[in-house]
């Protein structure tokens, strides 16, 4: 079931008031930064409230929120696992303890995340944040970005903020095509770790549990190691008590230099409605199984989100994609994104890179132990090309219980 709403667009890719008015010249007037900026929020279930739920939040409470943002609300998909939003920039979808925030263009995401701690807190019944991940990557002209997104080291001052255990990272060429990543680190010396050491000692000091004899007599740097090794063993003692996470993974496919042809079917010159330019360009058959959810902007654009009929009582927050195309020549973009599992995703990156004809592409792949996707770094290793496709760098680094693939291609010559 979806709902749509009339929203006017002079700009291809959204609305252009949020938009052009970074500068005056010509060519700021006719650029759109379709890069997305990308914030995942999971928040710890409370046990003091089983009935906590993100999509306890009211629609104008939402409305208000994405206001900060610089977007809005221009339809809404449903069904009984996740709430699926088509904003003007991009998307935004609601699960019971999983919040995601795609946009474009100028859009500030990160404006919005105090009002979104208290509305978890103070309506969803949320206390504690479980995993964050903010990523985008590079923008294609970073001047015409607004604070706190002109430059990834603001973004990262900006969480630094809230987080004394955050991590940033960059994958890829920094002087050509890369892709950011912030998030939360679980033991890996941040504050989670600290905290436990702090209980730890606070345990020493209460005297529920007194130091050993041997301890006590032996010098200081050795009582120091001893008790840090002691320490770490407990930490590891608890670690292996807790319950083993949910499947998780997320796909994303990042596609600039794309074939003007393919690009034309998103325009109104080309095709009346959005159903069309879905049927046309062959996206309603990139994940069978799929309800679709799709926008087409005036004169141009696309966007588009599609949840999952049935992806399995393992998955409680929902399965989705996302697509959204902003199509001019200058600045051609499109961001592919779903959470679909799989244990080989080189099917699905050829539909979709077959389906766009993209010049270049990065692919990444976030998933944890116990998703079927927890090999994926072996099998984008051994896919060396993809049709015209030569992959230029790849990268793995392991990440807040993740598991991270990054990799680059570019088409070569036929």
């Amino acid at each position: 079931m979806a709902e749509t709403e009339d929203i006017s667009s002079s700009s291809c890719s959204g609305s252009s008031s949020n938009n052009s008015s970074a500068s005056g010249s010509r060519e700021d007037m006719h650029f759109f930064e379709g890069v997305e900026k990308l914030l995942e929020i999971w928040f710890e279930p409370n046990p003091a409230d089983q009935s906590a739920d993100l999509r306890k939040i009211p629609r104008p409470m939402w409305d208000a929120l994405l206001k900060r943002v610089r977007c809005e609300i221009i339809s809404f998909a449903r069904n009984e696992q996740i709430d699926a939003y088509v904003l003007s920039e991009s998307s935004m979808f609601v699960s019971k303890r999983r919040w995601i925030l795609k946009t474009c263009g100028t859009t500030t995401p990160l404006e919005c995340f105090e009002p979104l701690l208290r509305l978890a807190y103070e309506i969803a019944g949320y206390n504690e944040i479980e995993d964050l991940f903010y990523s985008r990557k590079n923008y294609k002209r970073p001047e015409l970005q607004i604070s706190p997104h002109r430059g990834f080291e603001e973004e990262v001052s900006f969480l630094d903020r809230y987080f004394d255990d955050g991590r940033a990272y960059s994958l890829g060429a920094i002087n050509r095509d890369c892709w950011h990543l912030y998030t939360m680190s679980r033991g890996g010396g941040g504050s989670d770790v600290l905290k436990r050491n702090s209980h730890i000692h606070l345990l020493y000091q209460n005297g529920q549990q007194e130091l050993p004899y041997e301890l006590m007599e032996q010098p200081a740097e050795q009582q120091q190691q001893q008790q840090e090794e002691a320490e770490l063993q407990l930490m590891e003692s608890d670690l292996m008590m807790q319950p083993l996470p949910d499947p998780d993974q997320t796909i994303e496919i990042l596609m600039t230099e794309l074939d003007p042809k393919v690009m034309a079917i998103f325009t109104k010159e080309e095709c009346s409605t959005a159903n069309e330019a879905t049927q046309k360009s062959g996206i309603h058959l990139l994940i069978p199984g799929m309800v679709i959810d799709d926008y087409l902007f005036d004169p141009c654009g696309y966007s588009m989100n599609g949840i999952s009929k049935s992806c399995g009582k393992k998955y409680k927050e929902g399965c989705y994609m996302t697509i959204h195309i902003t199509p001019e020549s200058q600045f051609s973009y499109v961001s592919f994104e779903s959470n679909i599992a799989s244990s080989a995703y080189a099917g699905l990156i050829s539909r979709v890179i077959r389906t766009f004809q993209p010049g270049k592409f990065i692919v990444t792949v976030f998933a944890n132990q116990t998703s079927p996707a927890a090999n994926a770094n072996r099998e984008i290793e051994n896919l060396g090309t993809i049709d015209q496709w030569k992959r230029r760098d790849i990268q793995y680094s392991r990440v807040s219980g993740y598991d991270l693939t990054y990799a680059q291609y570019c088409k070569y010559p036929s």
